[in-house]
């Protein structure tokens, strides 16, 4: 029998306002949370994108809730392979590295392995064939993690160097930021 969230999941559709009340009833019960978190790097369950959007939604409200999963988040980063997936974690990366990073009372703290799966999500998002928006928050969360590992931005500079005219001009638009930024 499904449960109370794959319930909820099989009514969601991609219209944000859906996604946003599926995201407000995980708010309202984190109970929910665990689950939710497991579907997301179940590629086989058949509501696996839509647990990766409302992640999404409930990581802008809510990132610490992800801190005792941190391990099983980042460690199961490679496990997704579909694009609709892909794309709200992309996402949520970006918010957990910047919440590293900003070390205050409410900061997300990522261990080191933790950090390492992120950069190679990461860099895997950006160099395999993903839509612009994943490609987007992986070059925004390298260009951050590069300001701590000095590899990264060198690293970073030449695949954008190098994809730069293959692409949208939604690409161009943050490669070009972030190639200012790099200098």
């Amino acid at each position: 029998m499904a449960s109370e969230l794959q319930t909820k999941l099989g009514y969601v559709n991609a219209y944000r306002e859906n996604r946003l009340m599926a995201a407000q009833d995980v708010l309202e019960n984190q109970y929910l949370f665990n689950e939710l978190i497991s579907i997301c790097f179940s590629p086989s369950n058949k509501n696996n994108h839509k647990a990766c959007w409302i992640l999404e939604f409930v990581s802008y409200e809510e990132l610490l809730w992800l801190q005792p999963h941190l391990d099983f988040f980042c460690s199961n980063l490679k496990v997704l392979k579909d694009e609709s997936s892909i794309r709200p974690i992309a996402k949520v990366v970006q918010l957990l590295v910047k919440s590293h990073y900003k070390k205050n009372e409410n900061s997300i703290l990522l261990s080191e392995e933790n950090l390492q799966d992120c950069i190679e999500a990461s860099f895997d998002w950006l160099i395999n064939d993903v839509k612009v928006a994943t490609k987007a928050y992986s070059i925004r969360t390298l260009y951050v993690l590069g300001n701590h590992y000095d590899w990264i931005h060198p690293e970073l500079q030449i695949i954008l160097n190098k994809d730069y005219a293959d692409h949208s001009a939604a690409y161009k638009a943050v490669a070009k930021e972030v190639l200012k930024k790099i200098g």
